[in-house]
């Protein structure tokens, strides 16, 4: 019976769809409905919001976030950026489990009080590297 029942189903892959609300809360033009992102860049959005998060920043979830920001304040040293590239895997691997990690790149640079973060991660099911940049800069 199961052999009948694989010969007569779908013989295609099933791919997911991945969709977010943007962020921005953009209505479409037309419907007036809000704007979703989807795939890419549903789970781009979600990266880089994850970053942005300092830890008891969201209700209920006081372990979710990354705490870089805290980092900013500290003096530069490379101890500090493998702090903050340990602290971004940490955050993805654990909080979206849509996106696998190719590499992060953190570029200090201490005389404009700024970090540049450059990710380049794989979406679940799609072959192509997404690549996101982050600037944080430091404004006290």
């Amino acid at each position: 019976m199961t052999q009948e029942l694989r010969l007569f189903g779908r013989n295609e892959p099933q791919t997911k769809v991945y969709s977010d609300l943007d962020l921005g809360f953009v209505s479409h033009p037309v419907t007036g409905k809000l704007v979703r992102k989807t795939n890419r860049d549903a789970v781009k959005q979600s990266v880089k919001s994850l970053i942005m998060t300092n830890f008891y920043e969201r209700p209920f979830k006081p372990d979710l976030g990354c705490g870089i920001r805290n980092l900013l304040f500290e003096n530069y040293h490379p101890a500090i950026i493998e702090e903050m590239k340990s602290a971004i895997a940490g955050v993805i691997r654990n909080y979206e489990p849509r996106a696998d990690i190719f590499e992060i790149d953190v570029d200090g640079r201490p005389d404009q009080n700024s970090v540049s973060i450059t990710i380049v991660f794989f979406v679940l099911n799609d072959s192509s590297p997404v690549t996101l940049n982050v600037l944080l800069e430091r404004i006290r």
